[in-house]
C-alpha cells in the first residue's frame, strides 16, 4: 500500500513564494511518475507538474515559468516550488504517484495553499 504525504502549505501574500514536499512510503518502484495537481472551489482538479524517475517534467500551462517541480535524491521525494504566487494560485494542491503496472495515480490528502493579501 503506497501512502503520500504532502507538507509546506499555508497563506502567503501575492508575489509571494512557498515550496511544499510529498514523501511516499510503502512499495515504490524505481521507476514512477510523481507530481502536483490542484482543485479550486468549483473547479475540476487540473494539472501542476509531474516528474518521471530520469528528471523529464511537464508543467501545466498555468504555472508555467513561475513553478518548478524536482524530485529528491531518492525515488519516493518530489517537492513543488511555487513562485511569483497570484490570488489564482489558491487551491488544495494534492501530491500523485503512478508506477508499474501504471493503473492510474495514488494521491495524497492535499495542502492548502491561499494566495491573499
Amino acid at each position: 500500500q503506497v501512502q503520500l504525504a504532502e507538507s509546506g502549505g499555508g497563506l502567503v501574500q501575492p508575489g509571494g513564494s512557498l515550496r511544499l514536499s510529498c514523501v511516499a512510503s510503502g512499495s515504490i518502484a524505481s521507476i514512477n511518475t510523481m507530481g502536483w495537481y490542484r482543485q479550486a472551489p468549483g473547479k475540476q482538479r487540473e494539472l501542476v507538474g509531474t516528474i518521471i524517475s530520469g528528471g523529464i517534467t511537464n508543467v501545466g500551462t498555468s504555472v508555467k515559468g513561475r513553478f518548478t517541480v524536482s524530485r529528491g535524491n531518492g525515488k519516493n521525494t518530489v517537492f513543488l516550488q511555487m513562485n511569483s504566487l497570484k490570488p489564482e494560485d489558491t487551491a488544495v494542491y494534492y501530491c500523485s504517484l503512478n508506477q508499474p503496472p501504471w493503473r492510474g495515480n495514488v494521491w495524497g490528502q492535499g495542502t492548502q495553499v491561499t494566495v491573499s493579501s
